[in-house]
């Protein structure tokens, strides 16, 4: 897989499908370990995202850092982050909609390589993408959903917990079903 991998990953580099490859410093596949059955997708890389080339690395990655270490969880060795829309949209904006549908073939193509188990879901965008359109993050949060043999959860985006730190502990109970989860479904993922 790590040669398909690696081309998959260089061909996103060269995508032009959407108007966001005119904007972007560099298009953002993902990070972790392929090996895994977990996998985190968020909306879209932020600036720290289109200048490093990783997911999360910005503020709301590093909370989310601490919190997976929490639950024994670690992007560089047990789970993977990527987003649906692998190119940043001007300002942080949200991705419009034409943008994701662009963008989803690359998701398609990672999630059918990863075989994952499970899907976080980190934020509304995320989730109602690709759970359910009427998902609501503030209600469904930490509610595992069954989709295509998938277990899939939605729960509040990083960023959206440094705006509302009240949300913090919903988050935090949500990681900690999931690690539940990871024990119950593929508790290999803990020894990798």
């Amino acid at each position: 897989m790590n040669g398909l991998w690696q081309k998959m990953a260089e061909d996103l580099q060269k995508c032009e499908k959407c108007g966001l490859c005119k904007t972007r410093t560099q298009a953002v596949w993902g990070v972790g370990n392929p090996e895994t059955k977990v996998l985190f997708i968020g909306e879209a890389p932020g600036k720290n995202e289109d200048e490093q080339g990783e997911p999360f690395v910005g503020r709301s990655g590093q909370l989310l850092d601490k919190m997976l270490q929490v639950v024994g969880l670690d992007r560089k060795k047990n789970i993977y982050i990527t987003n649906i829309v692998k190119c940043r949209p001007p300002e942080n904006r949200d991705p419009h909609p034409e943008e994701s549908a662009a963008c989803i073939e690359h998701l398609r193509e990672q999630t059918r390589l990863l075989a994952p188990k499970i899907i976080v879901c980190l934020g509304r965008i995320s989730a109602t993408r690709i759970i359910d359109p009427n998902f609501k993050v503030t209600r469904q949060h930490g509610q595992f959903i069954e989709k295509g043999g998938i277990l899939m959860m939605g729960t509040f985006h990083p960023a959206a917990l440094l705006r509302n730190p009240n949300q913090k502990p919903a988050a935090m109970e949500d990681l900690l079903a999931l690690r539940d989860k990871i024990r119950e479904v593929c508790p290999e993922v803990y020894e990798l």
